[in-house]
């Protein structure tokens, strides 16, 4: 049966909860430290992309699904195309306009979309150690509910989740990566 939910995920993911992560990662049937391209990502590499992850969140914001765009309201806008009288100059300053100062992108990220830009940006890691990272906040999410079919992107898209809640699960990650990742210098045993 799983876990109930209800306990905020700052206070959730406790040594155990890594721990029976832990134990679900044994029994998994490939290695979850190998990303894409095939080859193993250090423990220390994958808490790295997930401390940035944390930096980025908290720098840009969390949202618990990814928009391009914030909401406006679009009844205000004159739509400039509808006026017959403009010159192609005239509208394609419009149209610059309209790039340049209305469409305003939305830099909060989603957890997944976090973790996708933080191994695009080359820096604190690339698509393996996103890959894994994810990976990793999925067994933690697994064993956290007790679901052996739960992942991080939906559990952190639920409407109830917070900011807390997913950088406390990114932290959680990164400790269970330097703690049980390969090149761990005291890996438990399981």
């Amino acid at each position: 049966m799983p876990k109930t939910t209800k306990t905020p995920a700052s206070t959730a993911f406790t040594e155990a909860t890594l721990r029976a992560a832990q134990e679900i990662l044994t029994k998994s049937y490939a290695s979850v430290w190998t990303g894409p391209s095939g080859e193993e990502s250090s423990g220390e590499a994958v808490a790295r992309h997930l401390e940035a992850t944390v930096t980025l969140l908290d720098k840009d914001g969390w949202s618990r699904v990814y928009t391009y765009y914030r909401d406006r309201d679009q009844s205000s806008d004159a739509n400039p195309s509808d006026d017959e009288s403009m010159t192609i100059k005239q509208m394609l300053r419009a149209l610059l306009r309209f790039v340049h100062e209305d469409l305003d992108v939305d830099p909060r990220r989603s957890l997944s979309i976090a973790l996708q830009h933080v191994g695009d940006d080359g820096r604190h890691g690339d698509t393996d150690t996103a890959y894994v990272a994810g990976t990793v906040l999925d067994r933690l999410v697994q064993a956290h509910t007790g679901s052996a079919s739960a992942r991080a992107t939906p559990w952190s898209e639920r409407q109830h989740r917070t900011h807390a809640d997913i950088t406390a699960l990114l932290r959680a990650g990164a400790r269970f990566a330097r703690t049980y990742g390969p090149g761990a210098a005291t890996a438990p045993a399981a």
